[in-house]
């Protein structure tokens, strides 16, 4: 639920409970009423209404009045029925004066004494206004004729005094049920709907500040499906996302010391070589011309070997680092492989390795988009692995070309040592060597299938290696094909 649907939700509570509460309270101080009425009106209420006795009892006063008035108005006259019916009426917190003529003829003992019967009314014409200060309230005004002319009037009052007792009573009581409702409804509601909103806050603030002191393993669990509860989800993805990135920059700072860590010792000894020789010729060891010119060579042979280290890390850091530009054109796939074949085969055969393509047989060009220099590079660094490690007199290096759905895959095969299954998950990776010696002599600068798998990804392809100890290695090269066909 969302919070503002809760605040609305809130607000609404805040409106309706205290009014249903008031309601019941109201009820509750009603029904108090009326059993203090019993205390006001003496009346044998039990078992029953005491407004709806007070009400009938009044009624069949008033009733007794008029069939009097109107089939034997010179009864009225008579003192004995005026105190029967003052009588009646004190019972019910009332009181009667009647007037004959212009003379107050009766008044109840309860009105005496009070300037009522100076406000009555005139006959034929009721007065509007029943408030009076002595606290009685005309309820009823009956105007009699008798049978010899004369006129007079029967007034009948309610002394409402009662009503201020019960409105300073329970006003009170009132005003202390809205207070205390008004509290507790409000309290409530706040407290659930700031804890709703609160905690979670907290939470957040808890795993900033775990954030802030470098715990990033730290986890942010939404606790609601609010706004909040989006943000702590967004905060969640940030420390994924945060942790993540540190964690591959801790990835590559362990590579760069890896890095460093490599090129010292590719470089340390073909330097210290070189160091060595070249101190012999300058202590005179070299006496022959013979000894010179091995010194000679050998030198000579470091510092190409140094030097093909230092272009393979050139290239692989600019590989590395995307600074390498490339140059895609639409390349014949089939007639790129036969050149790069020719090119090779020769030095490769020097070698005691033959080398062959076997160019499929397809009806259409087989076209990929590839930066012609850069995939050549891949194919050297390959064949030429494979030469370096081969142990077999009859060595055969193949080339084949296949169709793959979508793509085109290249195969390059051969005969020599094969892989050792430990060892083939990580030949793709930089400065590996399944040669603990790290021979720079036969085992190379172990940058070469490295570099190509960073040429090969940005081409869009894919480079896979399967090995058999003693049998030989495939490497298997898939690039995307451009020819416009579609698989089946």
């Amino acid at each position: 639920m969302s919070i503002r649907i809760r605040l609305l939700l809130s607000y609404l509570a805040m409106l309706i409970i205290p009014l249903v509460l008031l309601a019941i309270s109201f009820a509750v101080i009603v029904s108090t009423v009326l059993g203090d009425l019993d205390s006001v009106f003496k009346l044998d209420t039990k078992n029953k209404n005491p407004i709806a006795a007070i009400i009938g009892e009044e009624a069949d006063i008033a009733a007794d009045i008029r069939l009097r008035a109107a089939n034997d108005p010179d009864s009225l006259r008579d003192r004995t029925q005026m105190q029967g019916y003052s009588d009646k009426l004190q019972r019910i917190n009332m009181g009667l004066i009647v007037r004959l003529g212009d003379q107050v003829y009766y008044s109840s003992p309860n009105i005496d004494g009070t300037d009522v019967a100076e406000h009555l009314p005139a006959y034929g014409q009721p007065q509007t206004e029943h408030d009076f200060r002595s606290g009685w309230m005309l309820d009823r005004q009956y105007d009699v004729t008798f049978k010899d002319g004369s006129k007079g009037s029967y007034y009948i009052f309610l002394n409402v005094n009662f009503l201020n007792w019960f409105a300073a009573k329970f006003a009170k009581m009132f005003l202390i049920s809205l207070l205390v409702i008004l509290v507790v409804v409000n309290g409530i509601l706040t407290f659930y709907v700031s804890r709703s909103i609160i905690r979670p806050l907290r939470s957040l603030k808890r795993a900033a500040g775990e954030m802030k002191e470098g715990n990033l393993a730290y986890q942010i669990r939404p606790e609601s499906r609010d706004e909040i509860g989006e943000l702590a989800v967004a905060f969640e993805e940030m420390r994924i996302k945060l942790k993540g990135s540190i964690d591959v920059q801790l990835q590559y700072e362990d590579n760069r010391k890896d890095l460093i860590s490599n090129i010292s010792h590719d470089l340390k000894s073909p330097v210290a070589a070189i160091r060595a020789y070249v101190e012999g010729i300058m202590d005179g060891v070299t006496d022959t011309p013979e000894k010179l010119d091995r010194y000679i060579q050998t030198i000579h042979k470091k510092t190409v070997q140094m030097d093909r280290l230092i272009d393979e890390l050139f290239l692989f850091s600019k590989l590395d680092l995307k600074r390498l530009p490339f140059h895609f054109e639409e390349v014949n796939l089939d007639s790129f492989l036969q050149d790069c074949t020719e090119e090779m085969q020769l030095d490769v055969e020097k070698r005691g390795v033959k080398l062959a393509y076997e160019s499929p047989l397809l009806p259409h060009p087989a076209n990929v988009i590839a930066d012609r220099e850069k995939l050549k590079r891949v194919f050297v660094n390959v064949i030429e692995n494979a030469v370096k490690y081969m142990d077999k007199e009859d060595g055969r290096v193949w080339i084949d070309m296949r169709e793959d759905g979508d793509n085109y895959r290249i195969v390059v095969k051969d005969n020599g040592q094969g892989i050792a299954p430990e060892a083939l998950p990580y030949i793709f990776d930089r400065f590996y060597r399944a040669d603990p010696a790290r021979n720079v002599d036969t085992g190379g600068s172990g940058l070469g299938l490295a570099i190509a798998r960073h040429i090969i990804e940005e081409h869009g392809g894919t480079i896979h290696a399967a090995s058999e100890p003693g049998i030989g290695t495939v490497i298997m090269i898939s690039l995307r094909r451009t020819d416009g066909r579609q698989s089946a």
